[in-house]
């Protein structure tokens, strides 16, 4: 390091430095990639076989763009690799403001030479971009007469600001300036003896003390430590050697004491920890961080806000103590500790959950409530009336607890979106708990603490989420929910749907009861047979069967149409369906209890004529007076990253205008056989079933409603065996063994032997089919309907095709009542069937079916098998003898 004067020429090339200053006696190391950086160095210092001085002058101005960035600052040794990369250099950025009419970059008037101590050239594959890296040192303090522009950089004619060496001499003797040195040199050595205990380099830069004139050590001093751009101009402009030293020593000081106060703090936290806690040690030192800045007063933690929002809560008082303990503990502990995660989520959970927020309900007006549901769903006048009634009581008490319903039906008719209906009519908010497969416990009561990764139950989730303790909540598919050896769902749902004890509801990850009175419980199923009779017993069943066609029509133009229309984004003007053709989609193309076939199809109507809509767009077309867009310039003009400024000019014709509205398309039955192909069901098909004798109408209730079903029997030699097939249950089997003994026992009195000791199935076989083999089959109620199709195979006579039959027997012939007449009822009028034979006892259950179907059909009651063959058999069926067993 030089301590002698340098000779300063009087123009050098310039390096402008954004945001950082070079002192002299500094040492910088610089990776230089942008091209005017590049050719500066390369023209300025490699090219030369006596490396010159280059000037190196700070930046202010934010928007210009550094030749090079600072790597590491060092002190007479090179500190590493690293830095970031920059972009144009100083002298592009001026011309491209002038250009561009912003104000130029502000060049600081004073800089410094400096000169290159070790030059390193790369290339950068695979662009083969030319990089140099540059050790630079600091020199002397120069300041700026003029600036001018040498190709892609800048040149500066500069005069020199230190002192010279006579100057010096001169200076050293003034009283002040060497009562400043002490004092500097004092500071720093206080600050090296500090440094020595954590640092062991120290000891070189103690040796600078004494061999670096104090006018240097001041720059070098400085330029080691982290300070503001500010400050570090304000020392490159301290010319004067008295008011530098002042400054250095004010700065060294300042850097004595910041350590000072950090070993202090340290201090502080070491005396304060324990062995078992010095693995909380950062914690600590933060918060004697805050005690020494004097704020740590209005800060509130995480912790201290979960607490007031548990006082918040409203909390039973029991509740409370135990939210409290569990606060306590959780102040005990730290972070890091494994069970702190855990129990702060249970105590979220606690503050979340709505122990007193109701939704608050309108004054109850019955009549917006029924005008409510009959907007939302069509029919289903017994579960409205029902919901009516529950309005009435709350209207007279309102603090009537909430019924538990279980709305059992087959899928599509409506039981989802009516508990979301009754949650609208209500004013409460609606939650769906899906329990279709569940066979975890856990699912509903949630599961203990001790578990990683526990969870509350569903139930309680669902409740965090709405935030009220009074929604509507839907258990849906409540059939479905299956056992294993985690438990069984449907029993846990035991306390949860028992009104006398959901008051206290206990979850397992809760811990504590839960008042689950207030929530009003719909629950959902397609069959009542799955599910315990323990749990059917607390619920309020409401079977909602199939829909009529005449409903069905009515649900189609009123509910489904609009809402298809709206899904395609077409309306009533791109495409209309009348009565009519919707009338022949449910008659020749749906079978179904619900709607949701119904609803398929008119979206396939309206997805044909979205492709017709769509195909008559008109894109809009230029004008004689609107000239192309040339994006020839926009382009390069964002891909150099410049700012266009746009300018919306209004447009004299409405865009609206370029879309045709032709006339609407209207359904006809050629678009229906185009759209969705040939009809699948007809009238006919009965009638084509049981054109040979031995086949029989039954009707059978399924999980998807009612069903038609036919029965098959045919004779072939053997040895007088039964063959049944069709996939059939226990159940069903019996019965047709049941049917073919009672009619072998009345094989003379039907006329089918002539005396009862002849053997009907003498050298013969007997076989009993039931069609759609893949399907699951089973119940009583085929009993008539498998008499019925072996006498029509004994008699050798049809039985009449618009007849159908169900119904259980006996083997003495009584005819027993069954379950699920309406939708058989349905099934039949689907088919287009118009005679039912009924058992006698199911006459209560045709109040249920409407009477626009009973009236177009002609329902047949029966007590015994006789009558049923009477019914079935074109003319009747005549009996030798009308003794009865």
């Amino acid at each position: 390091m030089a301590d002698s004067p340098v000779e300063l020429p009087s123009r050098l090339a310039i390096l402008p430095f954004r945001n950082k200053v070079l002192l002299p006696g500094a040492i910088v190391r610089i990776r230089c990639t942008n091209p005017s950086s590049v050719k500066l160095v390369e023209q300025e210092l490699w090219q030369k076989e006596e490396k010159g001085l280059i000037g190196v002058l700070p930046v202010r101005d934010s928007e210009a763009t550094a030749v090079g960035s600072l790597l590491s600052p060092g002190v007479g040794s090179d500190s590493g690799e690293g830095g970031s990369k920059v972009g144009g250099s100083a002298g592009e950025s001026s011309r491209q403001d002038t250009k561009n009419g912003k104000e130029p970059i502000h060049w600081h008037s004073k800089g410094v030479a400096a000169r290159a101590l070790h030059l390193s050239r790369g290339v950068e594959k695979p662009s083969g971009r030319v990089t140099y890296i540059v050790v630079l040192e600091g020199l002397c303090r120069f300041n700026v007469q003029e600036l001018s522009a040498r190709g892609p950089y800048h040149v500066a004619r500069v005069s020199r600001l230190d002192m010279t060496k006579t100057e010096l001499e001169q200076a050293e003797q003034d009283p002040d300036l060497i009562a400043l040195s002490r004092q500097f040199k004092a500071t720093a050595m206080e600050l090296i003896s500090v440094l020595e205990q954590k640092q062991k380099t120290v000891g070189r830069t103690k040796v600078l003390l004494d061999t670096v004139p104090v006018y240097r050590l001041a720059d070098i001093f400085v330029a080691s430590f982290e300070m503001s751009f500010e400050e570090q101009l304000s020392m490159l402009d301290s010319v004067d050697l008295k008011v530098r030293l002042s400054k250095a020593t004010e700065l060294v000081d300042r850097h004595l004491q910041s350590i000072l106060v950090a070993e202090k703090i340290t201090q502080k936290v070491e005396g304060q920890l324990s062995k078992s806690q010095k693995e909380f040690l950062l914690r600590q030192q933060m918060r004697a961080i805050k005690e020494e800045l004097g704020d740590n007063d209005d800060d509130e933690d995480d912790v201290a806000a979960l607490e007031r929002k548990i006082q918040n809560a409203g909390m039973p008082a029991n509740i409370w103590k135990h939210a409290q303990r569990e606060m306590r503990r959780l102040r005990k502990m730290q972070p890091q500790q494994p069970g702190y995660s855990s129990s702060r989520a249970y105590l979220e959970l606690l503050a979340d959950l709505p122990w007193q927020k109701v939704s608050e309900e309108r004054e109850l007006d019955l009549r917006a409530a029924k005008e409510s549901l009959d907007q939302d769903h069509y029919g289903l006048t017994k579960v409205k009336q029902r919901i009516i009634e529950y309005l009435a009581v709350r209207k007279l008490k309102p603090d009537a607890r909430g019924p538990v319903l279980c709305f059992v039906g087959p899928p599509g008719v409506g039981k989802t979106s009516l508990a979301s209906s009754i949650a609208k009519a209500l004013n409460r908010k609606f939650i769906r708990i899906s329990l279709g497969g569940v066979k975890d416990e856990a699912d509903i009561r949630g599961h203990r603490r001790t578990y990683i990764g526990s969870m509350p139950g569903r139930l309680i989730d669902g409740l965090k989420r709405v935030s009220v303790s009074n929604p509507v909540m839907l258990l849906d598919e409540i059939d479905k929910t299956g056992s294993d050896v985690r438990g069984d769902p449907a029993s846990a749902l035991l306390e949860v749907l028992d009104p006398e004890q959901n008051k206290a509801f206990n979850d397992h990850y809760l811990n504590v009861p839960f008042d689950l009175s207030k929530v009003i419980f719909v629950a959902t199923a397609n069959r009542m047979q799955p599910i315990p009779p323990p749990l059917l017993d607390r619920m309020e069943v409401i079977e909602l069967p199939g829909y009529t066609p005449e409903e069905k029509l009515k649900i189609a133009m009123k509910h489904l149409i609009p809402r298809v229309l709206e899904q395609h984004g077409l309306s009533m003007t791109n495409l209309q369906i009348p009565e009519a053709m919707v009338k022949l989609i449910i008659e020749r193309y749906t079978r179904e209890a619900g709607v949701r076939n119904l609803e398929r199809n008119l979206a396939a109507l309206a997805r044909a004529a979205a492709v017709k809509v769509a195909e008559q767009v008109k894109t809009l077309r230029l004008g004689k007076e609107m000239q192309p867009i040339t994006t020839t310039l926009l382009d390069s003009r964002l891909a150099d990253g410049g700012e266009v400024e746009m300018e919306v000019i209004p447009m004299e014709h409405d865009i609206s205008n370029t879309y045709e509205n032709p006339s609407p398309m209207i359904v006809d039955e050629a678009m229906l056989e185009k759209v969705l192909g040939p009809p699948r069901f007809d009238d006919r098909e009965a009638a084509d079933r049981v054109a040979s004798p031995g086949v029989s109408v039954g009707l059978v209730w399924t999980s998807v409603g009612g069903e038609v079903q036919f029965v098959e029997a045919a004779a072939m030699v053997g040895k007088g065996d039964l063959h049944l097939t069709g996939q059939l249950g226990d159940v069903i089997k019996e019965s047709a063994q049941l049917a073919l003994t009672w009619v072998r026992a009345r094989a003379a009195d039907l006329n089918l032997s002539p005396t009862s000791d002849i053997n009907l199935l003498e050298s013969r076989d007997i076989h009993i089919h039931f069609p759609a083999g893949a399907v699951p089959k089973d119940g009583p109620s085929a009993g008539v309907t498998l008499v019925t199709a072996l006498v029509s195979l004994f008699s050798n006579r049809k039985v009449r095709a618009d007849t159908a039959m169900t119904g259980e027997m006996t083997l003495r012939g009584l005819v027993l009542p069954v379950g699920g007449v309406k939708d058989k009822v349905l099934a039949a009028h689907r088919y287009g069937i118009k005679r039912v034979i009924l058992p006698e006892r199911n006459l209560k259950d045709l109040s249920e079916v409407p009477s626009p179907i009973l009236s177009g059909m002609e329902i047949l009651l029966v007590k015994r098998i006789e009558e049923v063959l009477d019914h079935a058999f074109e003319g009747g069926c005549p009996l030798r003898s009308r003794s009865k067993l």
